[in-house]
């Protein structure tokens, strides 16, 4: 089943776009990338550390001790050796067309082509049509039994007609010899189930890998945007202060079995090795710590953005001229000297000098796109298509780069929520989501006004940072905090590379300007090129099927998908900035350059 021919692609790909279960175009085959099983082994692959990525990929694969290990790539510093085993693709689909210059062309099996693939002497190419469901499964499409509309005993002689230039569905018939034809427009008629039921076919698996399904097929063309969504699971490598005081208490156990209150933890610091090694902690978080300790007890799992949230608010000020004691993460936050009052409602910013970011394929869907809730979690309800039959580990890139961290004031947020204004707004907000949830069955809940205030703002200033900072805007991402129970809210603008040092220092450089960016950003939002159409666009009576946006639009908001974590859903500037729709929702009054709160 595999074929000969060889490609190379980078290994964030893999995990992006090509992994197993992907449709690919070869320069001379068509396939589909296999599954783990058909890799090379974990002994020959790059293992990556990430504990909290690990954590999160139990919980969601029921894996007991998933493993990350990196794709298998050249190395180039060793030419003169012998490539590694790279990743294997299968050849699929097995429906081929023949390249004849006609406009009614033979649809043949591969079984029927010769060695060199080609049909009575003619080259032949796969066929661009399969069928798929939103399982993640995929197979050819059953030609005879679509033809004749059901059952058909005898072996077709089929072809495929063009009766225009477009290329469109519409244009394009199925025949079969015995006179039968259909319409492939038909095809896509998902109510008409004219594919019959799905077979729960993984062919990146193999051959015999099928499991019970019986959901409706669709029609799929193997190059469509909607052929694979691979399910990413990304966490920043923090430190995580609670498993941090566990390990100290764990190596101190010798000494701190016995304690029983805080005096007795007092004299027990007395001795300085206990003294020094538990200086950076709180008595009562040590005393918490040693009755977990005691009782074989842990802390509850933290999802990954609150444990990213606790780091960069907790880390001390400066500019970052120190030493770095931890090469995957250095920030330092601004002193609140160094700002001046234009913006209250901005708290604190932190200059991310050094980050490292990993990121694991946990599955993939097709034709539907999994979204994550706002703290980057997947729903269990998803239903993800497996990487291997019995999978025990998953393949993970690791980026290093430099950020900026927005913090914004509690109070601030809590004093703009309680406006008239931006509560009807939020309402109207949340009908579009409630009428886009419906129409696609989805129970996934609205993120909330806080969240989406921030991830508009996210995007406004990221496209002001991008024309400064040295990096284009679509080598930089976001990712946004909002922990409603906490009232804490703000915003990571970073950017990552495979690179070993990943940062060129003019991201965090922006730090020091980011009053001179905000006032940037949100003149430019004030009024869009679109408006006054982008402006007055409402997500509870859209007609254009844009019901999770608000005031948004790609002459303003919207930027490049791989940046964005929500793939450019729940934005309004409206929220941020007046807009000559609804002027009294915003939370940032650019005109004079002030937090309305």
């Amino acid at each position: 089943m595999s074929g000969g021919s060889r490609g190379e692609i980078r290994r964030s790909q893999i995990i992006t776009t090509y992994g197993p279960g992907a449709l690919i175009d070869l320069p001379r085959d068509s396939a589909i990338v296999a599954g783990l099983e058909a890799w090379p082994g974990p002994g020959q692959l790059h293992e990556l550390n990430e504990p909290r990525l690990e954590r999160r990929l139990r919980d969601m694969t029921g894996v007991a001790a998933p493993r990350l290990y990196a794709p298998p790539t050249r190395d180039e510093s060793e030419f003169w050796r012998k490539s590694p085993p790279g990743i294997t693709a299968w050849r699929f689909p097995a429906w081929f067309v023949v390249q004849v210059d006609e406009d009614s062309r033979p649809l043949v099996h591969r079984d029927a082509l010769d060695e060199r693939r080609r049909f009575g002497g003619k080259p032949t190419v796969a066929t661009r049509f399969v069928r798929a469901c939103p399982n993640g499964h995929v197979d050819d499409i059953p030609w005879s039994e679509f033809v004749h509309r059901g059952r058909a005993d005898h072996v077709p002689r089929l072809t495929l007609e063009e009766s225009g230039a477009t290329g469109e569905l519409g244009n394009l018939w199925v025949r079969c010899g015995c006179g039968k034809s259909r319409r492939m427009s038909e095809a896509a008629d998902i109510d008409a189930k004219p594919l019959g039921a799905c077979r729960g076919a993984r062919p990146w698996l193999g051959r015999h890998a099928s499991e019970d399904c019986g959901l409706p097929s669709r029609l799929l063309i193997r190059t469509a945007t909607n052929a694979y969504f691979p399910m990413v699971v990304r966490a920043l490598s923090l430190p995580e202060r609670g498993n941090a005081l566990d390990q100290v208490v764990n190596d101190l156990w010798d000494d701190l079995h016995i304690v029983e209150d805080a005096a007795h933890l007092g004299f027990i610091k007395k001795k300085v090795t206990v003294a020094d090694a538990l200086g950076g902690f709180a008595d009562d978080e040590v005393l918490e710590a040693i009755e977990r300790r005691g009782s074989g007890t842990t802390q509850t799992a933290a999802s990954v953005k609150s444990v990213e949230l606790d780091a960069l608010l907790n880390v001390e000020e400066g500019y970052g001229d120190d030493v770095p004691v931890n090469l995957d993460f250095h920030a330092r936050k601004l002193p609140a000297g160094y700002r001046s009052d234009r913006f209250p409602g901005l708290e604190t910013v932190v200059r991310v000098h050094r980050l490292r970011e990993v990121l694991a394929l946990a599955g993939f869907t097709r034709l539907e796109a999994p979204m994550p809730d706002i703290d980057g979690e997947y729903r269990d309800d998803v239903k993800r298509a497996d990487l291997a039959i019995d999978p025990s580990w998953f393949p993970a890139v690791e980026n290093r780069g430099e950020g900026v961290f927005l913090h914004l004031a509690p109070a601030a947020v809590r004093a703009w929520r309680a406006r008239p204004g931006v509560k009807q707004r939020l309402a109207d907000l949340e009908r579009g989501h409630g009428a886009w949830a419906e129409q696609r069955k989805n129970s996934q809940p609205f993120p909330g006004g806080p969240y989406v205030m921030l991830h508009t703002l996210s995007h406004l200033l990221l496209q002001s940072l991008s024309t400064y900072c040295g990096y284009p805007a679509a080598s930089i991402r976001e990712r946004i905090y909002v922990d409603a129970r906490g009232e804490r809210y703000g915003l990571l603008l970073y950017t990552a590379s495979p690179d070993a040092e990943g940062t060129l220092g003019g991201l965090v450089q922006q730090a020091r300007d980011i009053e001179i960016h905000l006032e940037r950003a949100l003149e430019a939002a004030e009024l869009c090129s679109n408006d006054p159409v982008c402006a007055q666009h409402r997500p509870s009576v859209s007609v254009e099927d844009r019901l999770l946006h608000g005031a948004a639009c790609h002459g303003c908001t919207l930027i490049a998908e791989t940046s964005c974590e929500m793939w450019n859903d729940y934005l309004d500037r409206a929220l941020v900035v007046p807009t000559l729709d609804v002027p009294d929702a915003a939370f940032f009054e650019p005109a004079a350059g002030q937090s309305p709160a």
